[in-house]
This record gives C-alpha cells, structure tokens and sequence, in this order.
C-alpha cells in the first residue's frame, strides 16, 4: 500500500508540472533527475530525499515547503 503523503506529494508535483507547461522529461531534466525517477515520484511510488525535493522546487522555481504543503 502506498503512503498517502507520498501519493499527495506526486500529486502535487504533476498538477504544477502541468500548470508549469512542462511535459515529466522537462522537469526531470531541470531538476537533475532520471524521467523514469520522476515518474515514480508523481506516482508516488517514491519515498525520496530531502535534497531530491529541494531540486525539483527549484526546477518550479517555488520553495520546498509549497511542494510538501497540501492545504
């Protein structure tokens, strides 16, 4: 079963992701990150690092805490 919070946590990536105009490639590629990684990410298959939510906010150009904030 996967952890809801890393499920939001995906969730939330792909909608900014997608209000961004940025196809899954785009953000992989600005933040450092392999497409297939990222996929898991959004999908919430992915339990990932602290430095790893850093470098996709900086690839939305938004803070970390935006990301993790789902209220």
């Amino acid at each position: 079963m996967k952890d809801p919070r890393l499920v939001a946590f995906g969730e939330r990536v792909r909608k900014l992701r997608k209000e961004k105009g940025l196809s899954q490639e785009a953000l992989a590629d600005l933040a450092g990150i392999e497409r297939s990684y990222m996929g898991h990410i959004e999908r919430g298959d992915q339990n990932i690092t602290l430095i790893k939510i850093f470098q996709i906010a900086e690839a939305l150009e938004m803070s970390p805490g935006y990301l993790i904030d789902n209220e």
